[in-house]
């Protein structure tokens, strides 16, 4: 079933609630709007025609140059904390919620328009979108949803001839992002900082009504509600690290209630393993590098539970903070011996983990060329196999000496080198001796189910082939301002599915260039 935008089902519950919730707010319009991109696995989500939206008319009102009679558009307030500080200033200040699509499924979708200009919380900015962050947000909600990790949507870009100033004159563009809520961490915080505690608690019913149902007649259904919010973050944390995502912005304000990846702006996929990873070139202190995300969304759930502090007792709170770190620790154990292949637990397997990332830092191998190399290799073959995994994942340039060296600095490298490349064999065998262990216990109990085949397959379906590369994106942001949207398209495909094959855009897969590695990116946009 697809429907016209006339025939969507809109329910725009969040209009319905108290005025202190959001602002009513008209888009404004952009100049000669027209069509970048479409996402046709969002338009399925929604039950929306493809043909409609390549329609000049669909153009022109998701640029703000008309308004649907069936949309309520309108401001969030919120608040949050940013980088460790509360900021009472915060909200849309560049987007507006249109409306709530509510499918034949009954399943509900936010429609939100990202860029839509000045709002009442705009502070000091335009509320305007660029086209170069809208592609990224737009390729990195696709990418996300192919990895099957939990991420907000985007239908579709329009761009646009109006300019917008930033560090210089860029091309105005709206970010149609689809979502089940748009409600965050941030919206609990500004009722309980504001002292709305009425209101606090008839947006918690709002949340277990809409979006946590079964949680309704429960005997504490805050406290269960907290509980899910605990669950639903220390699983996408998980998914975040196992395939080397950083989100760079991790503020309360940009936490999703419903666990998904939230507010992309300066985010990266690791290259070269780095636990130290800082994406976001105005994080200064690394607050929120590669390592950190675990330990931030715990600060942040804290942060959610003092605002629900009026609903939820102080030791019912601590109490499901608390399980957060072994629910993490579970989801992301689980995630790294499937990317490993191993289907059952050992009291070893942390050892073997903190080895490999060991090797993996010390080599600085590409973190995603490794895993899927990796897969590939059969188990009689895996100890043997630190030269190919190297020539692979590694461009060696980092343990090479320059030509200037000394002799002396020279070999110390060579020997440096010699050492990481021992040290990976080593684990290379530890690694064989646990995959035979687990494939001849299987045979031992008369099972079938864990081949070798099955190792390799899971390992496949494990570890992406394909990543979304900040040079990629940059490569596809740098063709799209010159009206070139090929290598946009290109990207969606293989990021709608990024654990097959795609032989004919293989390059997409290589190691990225050296001034790929090197790009640095900020928040604005």
């Amino acid at each position: 079933m697809t429907r016209t935008l006339d025939q969507l089902v809109f329910n725009n519950s969040f209009s319905q609630l108290p005025a202190s919730f959001y602002t009513s707010v008209i888009p404004q319009a952009l100049s000669e709007p027209h069509l970048v991109s479409f996402n046709p696995k969002v338009c399925q989500l929604l039950e929306f025609s493809h043909e409609e939206v390549t329609t000049q008319r669909f153009a022109q009102i998701f640029s703000g140059n008309q308004v649907h009679p069936r949309f309520s558009p309108l401001a969030m307030k919120y608040t949050g904390h940013q980088f460790g500080q509360y900021n009472p200033d915060l909200g849309d200040g560049r987007g507006v919620l249109l409306g709530e699509v509510v499918t034949s499924t009954g399943a509900k979708w936010d429609l939100h328009l990202k860029g839509s200009g000045l709002t009442p919380y705009s502070r000091q900015g335009d509320g305007r979108a660029v086209l170069r962050s809208s592609i990224r947000e737009y390729l990195a909600s696709a990418a996300m949803a192919g990895l099957g990790i939990a991420t907000t949507h985007a239908l579709a870009i329009i761009g646009s001839t109006t300019p917008v100033y930033r560090e210089q004159v860029e091309q105005g563009a709206t970010l149609i992002r689809v979502a089940e809520s748009h409600v965050r961490f941030g919206h609990f915080e500004y009722l309980f900082y504001t002292q709305q505690h009425g209101d606090l608690k008839q947006l918690a019913d709002y949340i277990i009504e809409h979006h946590f149902s079964d949680l309704s007649s429960h005997s504490t259904p805050y406290a269960a509600m907290y509980q899910r919010i605990v669950e639903l973050t220390a699983t996408l944390i998980a998914d975040w690290q196992s395939v080397g995502f950083a989100h760079g912005v991790m503020n309360t304000d940009n936490m999703s209630i419903l666990g998904l990846t939230f507010d992309y702006g300066p985010y990266g996929f690791l290259d070269n393993y780095n636990p130290h990873y800082i994406c976001n070139h105005s994080d200064y202190s690394g607050r929120y590098a590669f390592n950190q995300q675990p330990s931030i969304a715990l600060w942040n759930l804290a942060a959610l539970g003092y605002a629900l502090s009026p609903l939820i007792e102080s030791d019912t709170a601590n109490a499901v903070l608390d399980t957060f770190e072994p629910l993490l620790q579970t989801a992301y154990s689980k995630k790294m011996r499937a990317k490993l292949g191993l289907i059952t637990d050992s009291d070893q397997d942390g050892y073997l983990f903190k080895n490999l990332f060991n090797c993996l830092t010390a080599l600085q191998l590409d973190y995603t060329l490794f895993f899927r190399t990796l897969s590939s290799i059969p188990a009689t073959d895996i100890a043997s196999s630190a030269d190919r995994l190297f020539a692979v994942a590694s461009d060696n340039t980092s343990l090479k000496a320059d030509d200037t060296s000394t002799e002396s600095v020279r070999n110390k490298k060579e020997n440096q080198n010699n050492e990481y490349r021992a040290q990976l064999a080593t684990w290379l065998n530890e690694y064989q001796q646990r995959v035979s262990f687990e494939l001849i216990d299987s045979e031992t109990k008369g099972g079938n189910k864990h081949s070798d085949q099955a190792r390799q397959h899971l390992m496949l379906a494990s570890n992406p082939k394909f990543i979304l590369r900040n040079y990629l994106a940059q490569l596809a942001i740098q063709e799209a301002e010159q009206g070139d949207y090929s290598r946009i398209e290109s990207l969606m495909e293989v990021l709608a599915s990024p654990f097959d094959e795609h032989p004919k855009h293989q390059s997409m897969a290589k190691l990225p260039p050296e001034w790929g590695k090197t790009l640095t990116i900020s928040c604005s946009s």
